[in-house]
């Protein structure tokens, strides 16, 4: 992987704020060529700093308006129970993220769902069936105060 320099953040920097932002644009706002822009977005996707482009959605408008986070507690650690676990977090369509941390859980689960009734169906249906957990911990987000996906550069 090649290093990066200011050029490559200032890039970056405008493709996280808008990636739908033209070559043109971009390039006028770098204060680059086309063509050097073009180039460089290339190596910057090519070298894995750029992972890919999405549009980002209104969760309330398709009815996702609920987030909980959930602490997992495994019945053991093992490597068959965390593989296991994995693979059926990744399938579950309803997690948006799945953490393996340090501390007094195991895991740290972020999902949206509608409400609190859709909440309750996940839990009991698909989160409690999910292999080797013994304990879970729920906390509803009353109110959201920033969420990002940009990383400071």
């Amino acid at each position: 992987m090649s290093e990066i320099d200011d050029k490559d953040r200032q890039i970056l920097r405008q493709l996280q704020g808008d990636g739908r932002l033209s070559n043109l644009d971009l390039a006028t706002r770098v204060h680059l060529s086309p063509t050097a822009t073009a180039e460089r977005v290339k190596r910057l996707q090519r070298d894995g700093y750029i992972l890919g482009f999405t549009a980002r959605l209104c969760p309330e408008k398709l009815g996702r308006g609920l987030i909980v986070f959930v602490e997992v507690k495994l019945e053991r650690t093992s490597e068959d129970v965390f593989g296991a676990f994995a693979a059926a977090a990744k399938a579950n369509p309803d997690i948006m993220e799945c953490h393996m941390v340090a501390g007094g859980f195991d895991y740290l689960l972020k999902a949206r769902v509608a409400d609190m009734n859709a909440y309750r169906a996940f839990l009991s249906d698909a989160l409690l069936n999910l292999p080797g957990i013994r304990e879970t911990h729920t906390y509803a987000v009353m109110e959201e105060i920033k969420n990002t996906a940009a990383i400071a550069l």
